[in-house]
């Protein structure tokens, strides 16, 4: 079934859940993504000593695990598409655009401005114009590091116990165990396990 399909009765919303191609400006995920911008914009504006600050995470995202901080400012699409596990930090300016699922694992340390990317565009100039969009899905395994600056693309795992260099571009899965530098990242060592 093509973008257009008349045939195509789901929501803007489904397609966008399964992965499809879907319109962003459709009413149900404005509203959405606006919920999302206000939390964050609250989240933000906490004084780090602030008790709440968790509650907010806590409603926005799909889920937080135990122990893990979020330092501000943080940044997301939708929230609900983000799962991070338990004993996380991410450090300040973490940009996390979950039109897709974004899976972080337990024990993964984050560094400033690291960007976790999962939207995607039609290369055809025609429906890029008709603003329709789509994303692949992020997963960040258990113990991993990724250095300040680190870009992972649409649809990248990232397997445990993998360090992602500093300002590294991730195009394509990083086995784990290994450090990867660079843009395009690629692996230049072994880890032990």
């Amino acid at each position: 079934m093509s973008h257009d399909d008349p045939a195509d009765s789901r929501s803007q919303r489904e397609r966008m859940l399964a992965g499809d191609l879907y319109q962003g400006s459709d009413p149900v995920l404005a509203a959405e993504s606006d919920q999302a911008r206000r939390l964050c914009a609250r989240f933000n504006a906490c004084d780090p000593a602030d008790p709440h600050r968790r509650e907010i995470l806590a409603e926005l995202l799909g889920s937080l695990g135990e122990g893990t901080e979020i330092r501000a400012p943080f940044y997301c699409d939708y929230g609900y598409q983000l799962r991070i596990g338990a004993r996380c930090f991410a450090n300040f300016g973490l940009v996390a655009l979950d039109v897709a699922a974004i899976t972080i694992g337990d024990d993964v340390q984050i560094g400033p401005n690291v960007q976790l990317l999962t939207p995607t565009h039609p290369l055809e100039p025609g429906p890029r114009r008709d603003k329709w969009e789509a994303a692949l899905p992020i997963t960040i395994g258990d113990n991993v590091w990724l250095g300040g600056g680190a870009i992972i693309l649409p649809g990248v795992t990232v397997g445990a116990n993998s360090v992602i260099g500093a300002g590294a571009v991730v195009t394509r899965d990083v086995p784990p165990a290994v450090v990867a530098v660079g843009n395009p990242a690629r692996v230049v060592r072994r880890l032990a396990g």
